[in-house]
């Protein structure tokens, strides 16, 4: 599974190294109601393949009624550089899009050619986003080049008279500790929202009934797992075993990463236990104050589909950096 960024950016790179141009939109800007934000990207091949989505569907198939009908290519015969195409200016613009009442997008056109060079930049993007690197893709609007630089801006887009910085990132990744029903509704919901999702369980047979598609499961010292594959920024460990020997196995490794979230399942006296544990396994005040435990937001969770929705909220809003 790919963020859909990641999933664009692998489809482009593949197309370019298939001797196929390749339109790509970006949104620039939004006003109103916008259905998809800033950074939102679409691409296609020339031949009408599509990938990604600006708008749900309308501003998608006025797109390609104007590829069909050779308009944009004469658009960018006449400017040989990318274009902004300003969408929802007016009323009726609105409605025949059905953009949602005040909602506009400006958006970047650009005609991707499959030369060396735009293979080479699109390899190195998809490279680094598969190694979990966040990295910025630079549009010289003056003559459409592309390169590419470590990603540095916490923006969407960063929008000169010059360029366009636009950043991208990676999949984001969950790793679950301990095979149980709340774990399945946590990994249901992670996937809904574009998480790649593994679970670990080191415990003889617990494995052996748990399943959902599309989650990787592992047997492995959670440790290992944590140490070799969950340590950097777009990765979350999430503890739900209610097993010290697994939750603090791994926790002992994952508090010393760069794990954007680290969460526990627990009550009040077990987290309050836990944290009294976690000194004697050498760690600092200041790595136990990144654990979230009781885990989840405060909803009054009872069922495990419950807690699951209080997990996933509260990873979503740390992920987001939104203060509770």
């Amino acid at each position: 599974m790919l963020s859909s960024q990641q999933h664009i950016i692998s489809h482009v790179s593949t197309w370019l190294g298939d001797q196929k141009s390749v339109w790509l939109c970006t949104i620039l800007k939004t006003w109103g109601s916008s259905p998809r934000p800033v950074g939102a990207m679409m691409a296609c091949t020339v031949e009408g393949e599509l990938v990604g989505s600006i708008s749900g569907g309308c501003i998608e198939e006025d797109f390609l009624e104007q590829l069909r009908d050779g308009s944009l290519k004469s658009q960018f015969d006449e400017m040989q550089k990318p274009f902004v195409v300003k969408y929802g200016v007016t009323a009726e613009e609105q409605a025949r899009l059905k953009l949602p009442c005040g909602g506009q997008l400006h958006v970047l056109l650009e005609y991707i050619e499959s030369n060396e060079s735009n293979r080479d930049i699109f390899d190195r993007l998809k490279t680094d986003l598969e190694q979990h690197k966040s990295v910025s893709r630079i549009v010289d609007l003056g003559n459409g080049q592309i390169s590419a630089s470590p990603n540095s801006s916490d923006e969407a887009v960063v929008l000169d008279e010059d360029s366009m910085a636009h950043s991208l990132s990676p999949m984001y990744r969950l790793l679950l500790l301990g095979a149980g029903d709340v774990a399945r509704y946590v990994a249901e919901m992670a996937l809904a929202l574009e998480y790649d999702v593994m679970l670990c369980d080191p415990r003889p047979n617990y494995l052996d009934n748990w399943h959902v598609d599309g989650v990787e499961t592992i047997s492995r010292l959670p440790d290992d797992v944590v140490r070799e594959s969950f340590n950097n920024p777009y990765s979350g460990i999430i503890a739900l075993a209610h097993d010290p020997r697994v939750d603090d196995m791994a926790l002992m490794e994952a508090l010393k990463t760069e794990a954007f979230y680290i969460g526990a399942m627990g009550s009040e006296r077990t987290s309050a236990a836990r944290r009294e544990r976690l000194p004697e396994l050498g760690l600092s005040a200041a790595e136990i104050a990144r654990l979230h435990a009781p885990i989840g937001l405060q909803i009054s969770s009872k069922t495990p589909a419950e807690i699951a929705i209080s997990v996933m909220a509260e990873v979503t809003a740390v992920r987001h950096k939104v203060k509770n």
